[in-house]
């Protein structure tokens, strides 16, 4: 989900620059979102990285001024892009595809270079990496920091307005734990993700503290009982009102992917809780900045966790400070930024 949801903000951000703009999407018909994705797209069998030739023959036909591979991709798909004339960006979200990036052959495909978490999270570019962009004077690197829609002032009024029967949102700001697990279900190890997320949120609705759970609760269990009126499960949000949340949110439970970073640029104290191997470390260097506390993926050490931090006025204060110290790059401005200056090359 993290990948899709950076790539549909950078969209959303592109078609408010360039309103005559064509945005195309290619997607696994599998994932949750595919019928929710707002832009055309084509639907394949799984990742696009396992369908070079759908991936090419899209590329071929259509001729894009820009091809953005976000975590993922082929060479041979790099190099269609290539032929077919547009500029092409890669996003790394993780060690792997970073090192993938910086192989010489790919860099020399790659005309922006996104990495996709602020520098204290990816780490600084090393000596080897210094030395080949050096050499191949190619492609521009830039750390995206972090990408969160935005959320307008009548977004917000609209949340805090909106009835809970109905299955939406009417806390006031600040008075919240917003519970956010992403699309933990799909990691080896985190496959019963939103199930730890969704037994936590009810404990902390059971202790008399409102809570908004975002998400799919199918399944689940029951948000009825003495708790009822504490906790509310809107489903999946669009990410305006979800950056609206985060805003308004007195504490933030989530996955150590993006959705951790986004509520860190929102300001607000944040638990970390891994769902994947990657996000561990993330979670540690969050720590260890002072912006984030860690809980281990299960509900009720969670809750706890999280009652705790409630009860400790003066570290929530610190975490959100520190949190607001980082100044974090909105990674939207970013990427706007760097197409407009390919496409002024035009």
């Amino acid at each position: 989900m993290g990948e899709y949801a950076r790539a549909l903000a950078i969209a959303g951000a592109a078609q408010v620059r360039w309103p005559g703009a064509a945005i195309h999407f290619m997607l696994s018909r599998e994932a949750s979102y595919a019928d929710r994705c707002p832009y055309p797209a084509t639907l394949l069998a799984s990742s696009p990285t396992f369908h070079s030739a759908a991936v090419i023959e899209v590329m071929t036909n259509w001729q894009p001024d820009v091809v953005i591979f976000d975590n993922a991709g082929r060479t041979a798909q790099l190099r269609a892009a290539h032929r077919a004339g547009a500029w092409v960006v890669y996003i790394s979200a993780r060690p792997r595809q970073r090192r993938k990036a910086f192989r010489l052959r790919w860099m020399r495909l790659i005309d922006e270079h996104w990495i996709a978490y602020p520098e204290f999270i990816a780490g600084p570019m090393g000596l080897l990496e210094r030395i080949k962009l050096r050499v191949m004077r190619r492609p521009a690197v830039r750390y995206l920091d972090v990408v969160v829609a935005r959320a307008t002032p009548p977004a917000c009024d609209t949340l805090r307005m909106r009835d809970a029967s109905s299955g939406r949102i009417d806390c006031a700001p600040g008075s919240y734990v917003l519970v956010v697990p992403g699309g933990g279900t799909g990691h080896p190890g985190g496959r019963d993700a939103s199930e730890q997320f969704f037994g936590a949120a009810r404990e902390i609705a059971a202790s008399g503290v409102d809570a908004v759970f975002v998400g799919s609760a199918a399944g689940l269990g029951s948000a009825s009982g003495e708790f009822a009126p504490r906790l509310r499960t809107p489903g999946f949000l669009p990410q305006s009102e979800l950056a609206a949340l985060m805003r308004g949110a007195r504490l933030v439970i989530a996955n150590g992917g993006s959705t951790l970073l986004q509520a860190i640029a929102s300001g607000r104290p944040c638990i970390g809780v891994a769902i994947a191997r990657d996000q561990a470390e993330r979670i540690r260097r969050c720590v260890s900045t002072g912006v984030a506390v860690a809980a281990p993926l299960e509900a009720g050490a969670i809750a706890r966790g999280a009652m705790l931090l409630l009860q400790d006025e003066r570290r929530m204060q610190s975490l959100a400070a520190r949190a607001i110290a980082l100044g974090l790059a909105d990674g939207v401005d970013v990427a706007v930024h760097a197409l407009t200056a390919l496409l002024a090359t035009r």
